[in-house]
C-alpha cells in the first residue's frame, strides 16, 4: 500500500501559490502596533506662551525707558529751567529797491537782528543762518546770511547781514503785484525767514542740534529816492521762534 502526502497547504484553483498569512502567534511589534493610538500634531502652545511673554517684556521695556526720558527730563527741567531764545528786528535799512524795465529785482538791504539768550545755565551754539525777506504775497526781495556764533548765558547778540538780489528775474504777475506795492503811501510789508540750527550745553550735558525757524512780520519798508537809504518800520515787528525736534523719520 502506497503512502498518501498530505500537503501542507492547499493550492489555488489557478495554479498560483497562496499568500503567506501573518506570523502566528503576533510579534511584538504587531501588538505594540496595534495598541498605540493614532499621533495628530497638537498645537505648539508652548511657542505661543514664549512669544506672548517676549511682547509682554518688550512693552514693559519700551514703557519703561520712556517714563525714565520723561523723569530725566522733568529732573533737566527743574534744576536748568530752560526758555527759548528770543529775536528781534533793530533795524532795516533799504538802500536800493528797484525793478527794472526787463522785470528783474535789485535790491541792497542792511538788517540788524537782535538775539537773546534768557537762560541763566544754558549756552546756546548756532550754525550759520540763512535769510530770507519776501513780501506778503510770497515774492522774493532777497537773501542773505550770518555767520555761525556761540551765546552766553544771558546774553544779547547783535547780528548784522546784508540782504542782496542781483538782477533776480520776476515772472509779469509778481513784478506787476510789486510795482503797485512799491507805489502805495502806506510801504511795502514784509517778512523775514531765518533759518539754522542750535545746540544748548548745560553744564556737561549737550544737546544734539535742533533746527530752528524765526519768522519776523509787521515790517514796513518804502522805496528810496534820490540815492537816500530810507529806514523800515519795525514798531510792530514780532517774530516767532518754532524749534523743531527730529527723531529718525519723524519731526516734533
Amino acid at each position: 500500500m502506497a503512502d498518501r502526502v498530505y500537503p501542507s497547504s492547499k493550492q489555488a484553483a489557478n495554479g498560483t501559490a497562496p499568500a503567506t498569512n501573518a506570523s502566528f502567534p503576533a510579534t511584538k511589534a504587531q501588538l505594540y502596533g496595534a495598541s498605540r493610538p493614532l499621533y495628530r500634531p497638537q498645537p505648539d502652545r508652548y511657542r505661543r506662551s514664549r512669544c506672548c511673554s517676549c511682547c509682554i517684556w518688550t512693552t514693559i521695556a519700551i514703557i519703561t525707558l520712556i517714563l525714565l526720558a520723561a523723569i530725566a527730563g522733568a529732573i533737566l527741567y527743574v534744576i536748568y529751567r530752560p526758555h527759548r531764545p528770543t529775536f528781534t528786528v533793530s533795524s532795516l535799512k533799504v538802500s536800493t529797491l528797484n525793478i527794472t524795465t526787463a522785470s528783474k529785482l535789485i535790491t541792497n538791504i542792511n538788517l540788524n537782528i537782535q538775539a537773546k539768550n534768557p537762560n541763566k545755565k544754558l549756552v546756546y551754539s548756532y550754525d550759520p543762518t540763512t535769510i530770507s525777506i519776501t513780501t506778503n504775497d510770497d515774492i522774493g526781495i532777497g537773501d542773505g546770511s550770518f555767520v555761525s556764533f556761540v551765546q552766553g548765558t544771558k546774553n544779547t547778540t547783535l547780528l548784522k547781514a546784508a540782504v542782496t538780489s542781483s538782477s533776480q528775474q520776476l515772472d509779469d504777475t509778481s513784478a506787476g503785484k510789486l510795482k503797485t506795492a512799491l507805489k502805495s503811501k502806506n510801504g511795502l510789508p514784509l517778512k523775514i525767514k531765518l533759518d539754522t540750527k542750535v545746540k544748548a550745553k548745560m553744564g556737561a550735558l549737550k544737546t544734539p542740534k535742533l533746527r530752528i525757524r524765526v519768522a519776523c512780520e509787521g515790517i514796513q519798508v518804502t522805496v528810496p529816492k534820490g540815492g537816500k537809504a530810507t529806514t523800515a518800520s519795525t514798531s510792530n515787528a514780532k517774530c516767532k521762534v518754532d524749534l523743531k525736534l527730529k527723531i529718525w523719520k519723524w519731526t516734533f
